[in-house]
């Protein structure tokens, strides 16, 4: 995904507002936008969330309205140190989609995606489908480190195999989504894992193991529920089709060297260089075996000559391409968006990234997560605090990297006062922000992968039973684990509770 971002050190409010936000005014904008987004969705359906931009950039002008009135000298200063802030955390994941829309474009273009589903059909059996997806994108995001570049890739083919056997699309999107943010999660390689345990000064290694305490009862769960869709029949019998295999056969030339695609960006994540760099190079590749391997394609969707054939192919990278192959599951499985499809997500994630920074320039949003911290002392409602204020947070700024900073500068302080390890706030930071994110239509992790998959958030959420377990699994055991798992708290006399 992105590299880790700055340290976020939020200067004293007191020192540049004349009235500090109570907890009903900062509580009230979020509640109004939310109550907004609600009744847009029931009204217009979840397919509507992408053009939910102007409501997120009115709810930042009341809120710097706001901070006009409630301060006297450099109202602009107070906007534009958060709108700076959350710019940092959310600015590179621009071009990070713009890519990934490329990347999947010359992936199916290229025959590389229809190779990886012909494949799939002939080996994955669909009782075990659901099961093997969650396991091969939880491998291959381990290796990784990014769920988005899991996603983007072998969750693209799973998703064509998936609807092809007759599985609801949403199921075969929350596999997708559960395996690549359980590997995402305790990956060495994962930016957001090496953020979580860096914020609150924990060794990674020391991280990832104390959150194996919460991870793998998740996913074993989540594979024994897969596993029940599947072996309970969920798949449509009369979408399953024989004819699906040679449609794929007479539209692409499917030649095995076109596993040399996924092969050289899998070297590309081996060799650990910018995101930027591994998605530029899997789309290079990918534009190259187009036109080496399918030059019919090239000719269906340019109808150019072969001297106009080149900037008109690289036009179909930017634009839509739909296919008229006369079957309409292959044509729709085949379709393309390009890079301006992922602009109606780049729109809203630069919206939810305005009403992030001025909810943090306005000193609300600090506001609100200190009210989660007061009283707190046992290891259960401290823990159950932190989750809460993950998934506040994820709402609120709507990227997960700020949410992750923000939750840990606030939290260090009372695990150590209460005597709890930082493993504990790291594990439940992770627990809360890093998987719950893609579950929030406007967050960025939600917006992309949704925009990838081709299934809306409010669709696939509560199909993505790793990212549902693994928060709730957190707060059980913090209240009862103590015992089971033997949570080692920091002597701190009275302070320490074992709960």
């Amino acid at each position: 995904m992105m590299n880790p971002p700055a340290d976020f050190n939020p200067p004293s409010l007191s020192k540049v507002m004349n009235v500090r936000p109570s907890i009903v005014a900062s509580l009230a904008p979020v509640a109004m936008l939310l109550a907004c987004l609600l009744i847009t969705l029931i009204i217009d359906g979840p397919d509507s969330i992408l053009s939910l931009s102007p409501l997120f950039l009115c709810a930042s002008g009341l809120l710097g309205l706001f901070i006009t009135r409630a301060t006297t000298a450099r109202p602009w200063r107070l906007m534009w140190y958060g709108l700076v802030k959350s710019a940092r955390q959310i600015l590179p994941a621009i071009p990070i989609l713009l890519l990934i829309g490329t990347l999947s474009t010359t992936w199916m273009l290229s025959g590389t995606v229809p190779l990886m589903i012909d494949a799939g059909l002939q080996l994955l059996h669909p009782r075990f489908f659901l099961p093997a997806v969650c396991a091969v994108c939880a491998l291959i995001s381990v290796v990784t480190g990014s769920s988005w570049t899991t996603i983007a890739t072998i969750g693209v083919a799973f998703m064509g195999i998936g609807t092809i056997m007759g599985f609801s699309a949403p199921w075969v999107a929350g596999a997708i989504i559960s395996g690549a943010y359980f590997g995402d999660k305790i990956s060495p390689l994962s930016d957001t894992t090496v953020l979580a345990s860096s914020t609150v000064n924990v060794d990674l290694f020391k991280h990832i193991r104390y959150m194996m305490i919460t991870t793998i009862p998740a996913i074993v769960i989540a594979e024994i529920v897969f596993l029940l869709v599947g072996i309970n029949g969920t798949t449509d019998a009369g979408i399953i089709s024989s004819e699906m295999p040679s449609a794929l056969r007479s539209t692409f030339n499917l030649s095995p060297y076109l596993w040399c695609v996924p092969a050289i960006t899998c070297v590309m994540i081996a060799l650990r260089p910018n995101t930027l760099v591994i998605l530029g190079v899997g789309t290079m590749t990918g534009f190259i075996s187009m036109w080496v391997f399918q030059p019919q394609v090239v000719a269906m969707i340019t109808e150019q000559g072969a001297i106009g054939a080149i900037p008109a192919s690289l036009h179909a990278l930017m634009s839509s391409t739909d296919f008229n192959t006369g079957m309409p599951a292959l044509d729709e499985l085949a379709s393309t968006s390009g890079m301006l499809g992922m602009m109606p997500t780049v729109y809203l994630v630069l919206s939810a990234m305005i009403f992030g920074g001025v909810m943090i320039g306005s000193g609300m949003l600090k506001v609100i997560t200190m009210a989660f911290i007061s009283r707190l002392r046992r290891p259960g409602s401290l823990v159950s605090a932190t989750v809460c204020s993950g998934l506040f947070l994820n709402t609120c700024t709507g990227d997960q990297y700020i949410s992750l900073v923000i939750g840990g500068n606030v939290y260090k302080s009372a695990y150590h006062r209460a005597g709890y390890r930082p493993e504990l706030l790291s594990r439940s930071l992770e627990d809360s922000v890093s998987v719950t994110s893609v579950l929030i239509p406007w967050n960025s992790c939600g917006m992309t992968q949704s925009t990838v998959l081709g299934v809306s958030t409010l669709a696939y959420a509560p199909c993505c039973i790793f990212n549902i377990i693994s928060p709730l699994m957190s707060v059980l055991i913090a209240w009862v684990g103590t015992r089971l798992f033997r949570i080692t708290l920091i002597p701190a006399g009275k302070m320490a509770v074992r709960g």
